[in-house]
């Protein structure tokens, strides 16, 4: 991925050396690489989940890039949109769906809701679970979420399903500082459409989250992004 290509800078001797230009910093690379279908990694911040997020553009997930998810993240395959997508769309939070005494009193310790709401399927798929399947019911979701006032979405999709969606907050960073929202700001930012493909990256040996070391040094081999929940949100919010 190349950026734009500054001007040299003299140097006090009247030689040049190239400039810095901002398309360089990691937060233009991520918009670029969303832009481009490639994926960025989104660390949120020690002090909540303390996780890292492979994050694609919804348009970009292939059947390779499902494989992708499962094998090098291992989290949940979510698909996010902002608030006013999920509206259009008729999506509830899943815990005010759910008539049941497991949807009561959350003590999440990380933030005050979840984002989940329905699971779904395209109609056009057989089980739902497959990378292709995946694809096929992520992609025709990104299609939707550029033009929501034009989709009957019950009629495109069926739940449940074994694509998770969530919604964004109403007023996204401002109220609530998740991958959901970090996301869907990177995607608003890159000019795209506001759907967008999370997944935890998680730890074979521990158990346990994937530390931020070992995540950067997993964008340092493939070529991808690496980005601080905080580098997000002193852009954006």
């Amino acid at each position: 991925m190349t950026g734009h290509r500054a001007e040299p800078r003299r140097t006090a001797d009247g030689g040049s050396k190239p400039s810095t230009p901002l398309e360089d910093t990691p937060f233009e690379n991520a918009l670029e690489s969303l832009r481009a279908g490639d994926p960025v990694l989104v660390h949120d911040a020690a002090d909540r989940e303390g996780e890292t997020d492979l994050i694609y553009h919804a348009d970009a997930v292939t059947p390779e890039a499902v494989a992708r998810l499962r094998n090098d993240a291992g989290g949940l395959v979510c698909t996010a949109f902002d608030h006013e997508t999920a509206d259009a769309f008729g999506l509830p939070f899943l815990s005010e769906e759910i008539d049941h005494p497991a949807t009561t009193d959350h003590d999440l310790g990380y933030d005050e809701r979840s984002s989940f709401s329905l699971t779904v399927n395209h109609r056009e798929t057989y089980t739902g679970i497959t990378d292709s399947d995946r694809s096929r019911t992520i992609r025709a979701l990104a299609e939707a979420a550029a033009t929501p006032e034009r989709v009957e979405f019950a009629e495109e999709f069926r739940a449940p399903g074994h694509v998770h969606l969530l919604r964004a907050a109403p007023e996204l960073l401002d109220q609530r500082e998740g991958h959901t929202e970090l996301a869907i700001a990177l995607a608003d930012a890159a000019g795209l459409p506001p759907a967008v493909v999370v997944c935890e990256m998680l730890d074979d040996e521990t158990g346990e989250a994937l530390s931020p070391v070992d995540a950067r040094a997993y964008a340092r081999r493939n070529g991808f992004t690496y980005l601080e929940g905080r580098e997000i949100l002193s852009r954006l919010g």
